[in-house]
């Protein structure tokens, strides 16, 4: 062979790419169909494995996604961290500091917060709405707003997600590749923003205690989240099936669906995505919270599967990138799954103690004040809640609640009989009761009611379990000046916290010299929900000093009803004048205040905004909300 031809051969043979071949594909009109089948053919590829896939690209978007979300967690981690050691001053300053040697923390150290306070982190997203519902119509509920801080937060979220999707070559000419690009960053950003979703959606998140954020917060994000994950996938999806489209017909895609596992494992995860969200729209979830939580985890197992067996099915060695987080998640998920099911069994459980079990009395107003004994010892901070069920009313549902009071009994020690000994061992050796009262709306806590009413007792005992205690992480022991506002039922939040404020203000190791609480009810009956407890408050040494108590009863029966007990227990007739209330309390002001509301959302907003109005450089006003949204 001569040396030209030797050169020749070296080359191999001059078959062009599928790329190339391609590009060729747009031949004039009047070549012989014979001629153009061989370029058509060539779209296949750009519907498997990773042929067009922008795989450099989809990394470096993965990590500029990832890099979005540490440095925002990054930055509220920093911020919560300060103020937690902040708050930690205030208290270690104040707490054996007279009230009126607490003005120093009355007034704003810096003269930009109030007004960030105001315009941005109190602040809902569009004047005054943020917590009440939007209602069509009395059975048609689609939800809440966002504050405007969680609309910042969330706008970044959801820009740099489009534009990290959506940062293509638009300029190539091959369409298909195109969309085998479209479809490889879509899928890639579909599957790192589950795990994201799945840290948020646990109860047991340990971002919560960390940030000392509201699981309220994180479920908002987590809906968002979920919707994006839903988009991106349907996008992927899309972007596949319009180049197997082309490339063989409807019919054979589907004949392909079938029989490929890679690709069927693909499609029924999306399909499960789709049904998920339209479940998670919020008119059917309100409508149907029960079926819909059972169907979301039904759904979310199956999501978890399709998309484990798609990634590891792929014709890749070692799967697909993704197949590492994917099952990353699940763990993670499972662990979560598991933890709860360890507290459940851990908490209402003793070989000791036995079962829990819960004392259900009907009272007046259609509500219920349950109490439950644990088996155990369980310590329980204020402004706790609990997810609780009860055997014989759907014990596969459970609910959150605000747990009101606090019992502990210690264990008796023979040694110290006819001596009261409650140390801190015989505690932790005893167990623990813990009390809700729970208004009767529809389904499980009409259920409750209607059980508990039908004995004809003055209460029944079932067989119950609680899972918790969840948060707990607002401490009102560094503020001079508490204010808490409760509508309804949503006094067992903020009657867990007057007790241990009593009592820390006799041993004198808290910063609060003063509490106001304003409670709204519709009439006197409600009174009875918290009877026993508000008793034993009121029978506190040095109460007088600290607690003052306002009752406003917005339909009371007879106006002889309405008498006040003290000039620290007032009752008055109607609704509050909130702003004046406030704005009374803000002149009065003892040190530092933390104004804090439990109660329907319209009440919320109301106290939201008086907050908002009373911000200046003269006082430093904090607010939290207590909210559970779904």
């Amino acid at each position: 062979m001569s040396s030209i031809r030797r050169r020749i051969a070296a080359f191999g043979p001059l078959t062009p790419t599928a790329i190339l071949a391609l590009r060729d594909s747009e031949v004039p009109t009047g070549i012989a169909e014979q001629d153009v089948a061989p370029a058509i053919s060539t779209i296949a590829p750009f519907s498997t494995s990773l042929n067009g896939v922008d795989q450099a690209g989809n990394m470096l978007f993965k990590d500029m996604l990832w890099w979005t979300l540490g440095i925002m967690a990054l930055v509220i981690l920093s911020i919560r961290f300060f103020e937690i050691a902040w708050s930690k001053l205030r208290h270690v300053s104040t707490m054996s500091t007279p009230a009126e040697n607490q003005s120093y923390w009355r007034r704003a150290q810096w003269s930009w917060m109030p007004s960030l306070k105001k315009n941005l982190i109190y602040a809902p997203l569009w004047k005054k709405r943020h917590n009440r519902e939007i209602k069509l119509s009395s059975a048609v509920n689609i939800g809440t707003l966002p504050s405007r801080l969680h609309t910042v937060i969330l706008g970044i979220y959801l820009l740099s997600n489009f534009i990290y999707m959506f940062c293509e070559d638009w300029t190539q000419e091959n369409k298909y590749a195109l969309a085998a690009e479209i479809r490889g960053r879509s899928g890639t950003l579909s599957a790192v923003n589950m795990v994201p979703l799945i840290i948020l959606a646990g109860r047991n998140n340990p971002l919560i205690s960390m940030l000392k954020v509201s699981f309220d917060t994180y479920n908002l994000l987590h809906r968002w989240m979920g919707r994006m994950v839903v988009l991106e996938a349907v996008i992927h999806t899309i972007a596949w099936a319009y180049v197997a489209v082309a490339a063989d017909g409807f019919n054979g895609m589907n004949f392909k669906l079938v029989h490929d596992s890679f690709l069927a494992s693909g499609m029924a995860g999306t399909i499960a995505l789709v049904i998920l969200l339209v479940l998670s729209l919020s008119p059917i979830r309100h409508a149907f919270y029960e079926t819909f939580l059972t169907f979301h985890i039904i759904l979310a197992f199956i999501i978890f599967a399709m998309t484990w067996v798609h990634c590891a099915t792929a014709h890749l060695p070692g799967g697909l990138p993704q197949l590492p987080w994917i099952i990353a998640i699940f763990l993670v998920w499972v662990a979560e799954r598991l933890a709860r099911m360890f507290r459940l069994a851990y908490y209402n459980w003793s070989k000791r103690g036995g079962f829990t079990e819960a004392v259900v009395e009907p009272l007046p107003g259609d509500t219920s004040r349950v109490t439950m004994h644990l088996p155990r010892y369980v310590d329980v901070k204020p402004g706790s809640h609990a997810y609780i069920r009860f055997m014989g009313i759907n014990p596969w549902e459970n609910h959150p609640f605000s747990i009101a009071w606090v019992e502990h009994h210690p264990e008796a020690d023979k040694t110290t009989v006819g001596e009261k000994a409650e140390t801190l061992s015989q505690l932790r050796r005893g167990t623990t009761s813990v009390s809700f009262v729970i208004g009767a709306h529809t389904g499980f806590t009409r259920q409750l009611y209607n059980k508990a009413l039908k004995e004809g007792s003055p209460s029944i005992r079932i067989r119950a379990a609680m899972e918790g205690p969840y948060a707990g992480h607002h401490s009102l022991d560094s503020y001079g000046h508490a204010v808490l506002f409760a509508g309804s039922t949503g006094i067992t939040h903020q009657i867990s916290y007057i007790k241990p404020l009593i009592e820390g203000f006799n041993e004198g190791v808290i910063a609060t010299r003063r509490v106001t609480l304003v409670w709204i009810i519709r009439d006197t009956e409600s009174l009875e929900w918290v009877r026993p407890w508000m008793d034993e408050i009121l029978r506190m040494p040095r109460r007088r000093e600290i607690l003052n108590i306002r009752l406003f009863v917005t339909r009371p029966k007879n106006t002889r009803e309405i008498h006040s007990a003290s000039s620290t227990v007032q009752m008055f007739p109607g609704r509050p004048n909130i702003p004046t209330l406030l704005r009374k309390e803000v002149d009065e002001q003892i040190g530092a205040m933390c104004v804090t509301v439990c109660g329907p959302g319209a009440l919320a907003d109301d106290v939201r905004q008086a907050v908002r109005d009373v911000q200046d450089e003269n006082s430093v006003v904090d607010f939290v909300e207590e909210s559970f949204t779904w």
